[in-house]
């Protein structure tokens, strides 16, 4: 008996708080300017179309989508009565404590608590970053978004002063 109850003993780790990292909804209740998960990548939906098509055949979605994190454009069509994956996505605004030499950000957000893992990104957004920070030594805020396991800076302003 003894034996047997070994078997049945499970271990469960989570990693967050159990929330998932996408939600399936339906193809038709997606909407422009939302998001959706197209070849596993987190997008933002720019531009969607139904067709309806013969008979008997369904109505397709035609979604033309941007990673929200590569820029690259994708595209799908989808029986608009199917579910697709939707990345639960989080937008946060943190302040900008210092730039590593090895091209991280260090950032507070309001609860104090600190990140280091976020990368200067390439591009418009890091340069301005740079330019407020470094050259302009201006109180800076990043806003990070995060979505499936992936985070990116994606707009710096200057702080308010309080």
């Amino acid at each position: 008996m003894a034996d047997n109850d070994a078997q049945h003993e499970h271990t469960f780790d989570s990693a967050d708080a159990g929330a998932s990292a996408t939600f399936p909804m339906q193809c038709s209740a997606l909407r422009k300017n939302g998001f959706v998960v197209i070849k596993n990548r987190p997008c933002k939906i720019v531009d969607m179309s139904t067709s309806k098509t013969g008979k008997h055949g369904h109505a397709k979605v035609h979604l033309v989508a941007i990673d929200i994190f590569t820029g690259k454009k994708l595209e799908e069509l989808c029986p608009s009565t199917h579910n697709m994956d939707v990345p639960n996505v989080t937008r946060k605004e943190y302040q900008l404590l210092d730039v590593s030499d090895d091209g991280f950000l260090s950032l507070m957000a309001d609860d104090g608590e600190t990140k280091d893992d976020v990368k200067v990104p390439d591009g418009e957004v890091g340069e301005k970053i740079e330019k407020l920070f470094t050259t302009e030594e201006k109180d800076t805020n990043v806003i990070v978004l995060t979505a499936m396991g992936e985070q990116a800076a994606i707009e710096a302003k200057e702080a308010p002063r309080g």
